[in-house]
């Protein structure tokens, strides 16, 4: 967490493949299920497109976790998901480093009908997010 986050709902930015993991979001919406509002989704053709210095910043501009949500081995585009994974792996050594909790960052693959993965995905870092939150707080 940085520093000054109390009081505020922890943000969560999840990058979703436009070919699977942003209509699995989109479904999401039309069946009216709720989740988390400070969940941000943007949507991408394919998450190998970032640097491990994005992820970084992000984390650095207050962003609290993020989901990198793929179409999986389905990816459209050649050897994007092994590479994406490869970097995502990368970044799990640089976060180690700067002492962040690496499972604020996650990769999964997520459907076009997905929306109980989902959710479940999103849940799960909104709760880790919070949680840490409150133990930064706590502990300050």
């Amino acid at each position: 967490m940085t520093a000054g986050n109390s009081g505020r709902k922890p943000m969560i930015l999840i990058l979703a493949t436009e070919a699977c993991a942003y209509p699995g979001a989109d479904n999401t919406g039309q069946i009216h299920a709720e989740y988390s509002t400070n969940a941000y989704v943007v949507r991408v053709p394919a998450p190998v497109q970032f640097n491990e210095e994005f992820y970084l910043r992000c984390f650095d501009k207050g962003i609290d976790g993020i989901l990198v949500m793929t179409c999986g081995h389905e990816c459209p585009y050649a050897g994007a998901y092994d590479r994406t994974a490869q970097r995502i792996g990368r970044v799990h050594e640089l976060m180690k480093e700067r002492g962040l909790d690496t499972r604020r960052l996650r990769i999964c693959a997520i459907c076009t009908v997905c929306s109980k993965a989902y959710l479940k995905e999103v849940k799960a870092m909104v709760e880790l997010v919070s949680q840490e939150q409150a133990a930064a707080v706590g502990g300050s």
